[in-house]
């Protein structure tokens, strides 16, 4: 992914495109939003390294994901959660990012970090060192486009790195769009990516912060949800995708 210093959300134009938690029920997508597997990368080594799109589906105007993991026909709701009484109250904080992140401060770059919404997709760390230690050394060229790497690489937007110089946060151009997940190296099924600053909207109707990143939870474990706590690699979830196999 391209990195590009934004505003603060990171978001574009959205052009009407929306998602909605349904009271536990399914997310409800609206304004013709693309859909596709998102496939993590691992090196030789295990690490998480890059990303792989495909399988787009076709284009809907309108959508609803499954959001407790149980349906026959995922990625899309087909009911299920009616009849195993899922329970999908959101525990999520609907506070701002900034207000949660820890601050990690290096020469060149610093790292604002909200461990509430890890999703264990693993881009932190890898041969080349973690995220936070190469963020203490930004001043170094090949510490600090490693540091950029690693954090642009999140979905979950749980770490975003800031110029020092200007201030701007630091984030990957993303369209909005939304991908699923899957995860080859653990054998699991991932949560939802979702990108490019589309609104998400609470059951009770208030609105989450708007941001780049976002991944939520549809394998129904999550403690934080709607966001993922990766959960799904504890729970073994896979929407039976063969990207696994």
């Amino acid at each position: 992914m391209a990195a590009v210093s934004k505003d603060a959300t990171g978001a574009k134009k959205d052009d009407g495109a929306s998602v909605k938690v349904v009271k536990d029920g399914p997310y409800l997508v609206c304004g013709g939003l693309p859909l596709a597997k998102d496939v993590i990368v691992a090196d030789d080594d295990g690490s998480s390294v890059g990303w792989e799109s495909k399988d787009e589906f076709p284009r809907r105007e309108t959508y609803a994901l499954c959001r407790c993991g149980r349906s026959k026909g995922a990625p899309f709701c087909d009911g299920t959660h009616a009849k195993v009484g899922f329970d999908g109250t959101e525990t999520a904080d609907h506070g701002k990012f900034n207000d949660r992140a820890e601050i990690i401060k290096g020469q060149d770059l610093s790292l604002s970090d909200d461990r509430s919404l890890c999703a264990l997709a693993r881009f932190c760390h890898n041969q080349k060192g973690n995220v936070w230690g190469l963020t203490e050394k930004s001043g170094d060229p090949t510490c600090k486009e490693e540091a950029i790497r690693q954090a642009c690489n999140c979905p979950a937007g749980r770490m975003v790195e800031h110029d020092k110089r200007t201030g701007k946060p630091i984030e990957p151009e993303l369209e909005p769009s939304i991908g699923l997940i899957e995860d080859p190296e653990k054998h699991v099924s991932g949560p939802i990516f979702l990108k490019g600053g589309v609104p998400l909207e609470s059951s009770d109707g208030t609105l989450y912060e708007k941001r780049n990143r976002v991944t939520l939870c549809r394998c129904g474990a999550s403690r934080n949800k709607p966001f993922c706590d990766g959960s799904h690699i504890g729970a073994g979830f896979d929407d039976g995708d063969d990207s696994l196999d």
